[in-house]
């Protein structure tokens, strides 16, 4: 009798045992089985675990470099060290967003989905299993990008002049705002997986789901660059993305932000919530 593990290893492989089959039609697969068949596929395709670590190198990679290349050689310099600390975030969330369409993507390109389904039937299950497994997966991958580039800037920054003397503190957890906005960076990296996650699910390519997403991502703080109008500039940056979600990490001139912080990151949960039901309408109306 197959266990859900190989049930799991079944489908990262396309393979359907005649045995898998038989255990399957004799009861019906509960959530935990579907969580634990998710991890397995998740963790035996090729390059998943590689996007993992890239993600979090390149984000806090991208933190220390420019950590490294800014200055405060006087007093009252005005720079908001916590968000120069989450630079890489912008870098990191193209990874974070591949590494969740991937996750589907590579099922729908080699025809694994068929394998999918049939191993768990109840489509919802599947899904929400899914989401579960990508979301913790990206979820462990935020907090040590967002955690190691927090201790970064604490070890590079003082050196750089960014000091209490020149006015300048170190950003701590200690401090209400400098911790706010690591939640928010955290779940901003989170919630981006979601979203790709979601997208991905309706594309069905993973090509397209990644193009559709850094656009999302990137495209809507240009074209509200370039938009003349003031009141529909401003509106796009409230509305996008990734200005909302980055908009949430700021530690000073919060005032000066197109949207406050936890309203920026109310606003990536909805873009989110809106591409999850997306894709779980079209998972569930449409064949593989």
């Amino acid at each position: 009798m197959s266990t859900p593990l190989d049930t799991g290893a079944v489908v990262a492989s396309g393979k359907t045992p005649t045995s898998t089959a038989r255990t399957l039609a004799g009861r019906r697969l509960t959530l935990c089985d579907a969580i634990h068949a998710e991890w397995t596929k998740f963790r035996t395709v090729a390059g998943m675990l590689w996007l993992v670590a890239a993600a979090a190198l390149l984000t806090i990679g991208l933190g220390v470099a420019v950590d490294s290349s800014v200055t405060c050689p006087t007093t009252g310099c005005d720079v908001d060290t916590v968000k120069t600390s989450f630079t890489g975030i912008m870098l990191g969330q193209a990874i974070v967003a591949m590494l969740a369409v991937l996750a589907i993507g590579t099922e729908y390109s080699s025809g694994v989905i068929r394998t999918s389904l049939t191993a768990t039937p109840q489509r919802l299950t599947g899904y929400i299993a899914k989401i579960i497994v990508v979301g913790a997966v990206t979820l462990a991958v935020a907090i040590v990008s967002v955690t190691g580039s927090l201790i970064a800037g604490r070890l590079i920054l003082p050196t750089k002049g960014f000091t209490a003397a020149n006015g300048s503190a170190l950003p701590s957890l200690t401090d209400g705002t400098v911790l706010r906005a690591t939640l928010c960076a955290v779940l901003y990296l989170f919630l981006i997986a979601l979203l790709s996650l979601g997208i991905a699910y309706v594309a069905r390519e993973s090509t397209a789901a990644i193009g559709i997403v850094l656009g999302l991502l990137y495209l809507f703080p240009i074209v509200a660059q370039v938009i003349s109008n003031e009141t529909w500039h401003k509106r796009l940056e409230r509305l996008g993305p990734m200005t909302a979600g980055l908009a949430a990490q700021t530690t000073k001139n919060i005032a000066a932000q197109p949207i406050t912080p936890w309203h920026g990151i109310g606003v990536v949960a909805l873009w989110a919530l809106g591409a999850l039901l997306a894709g779980g309408t079209v998972l569930r109306m449409k064949d593989a």
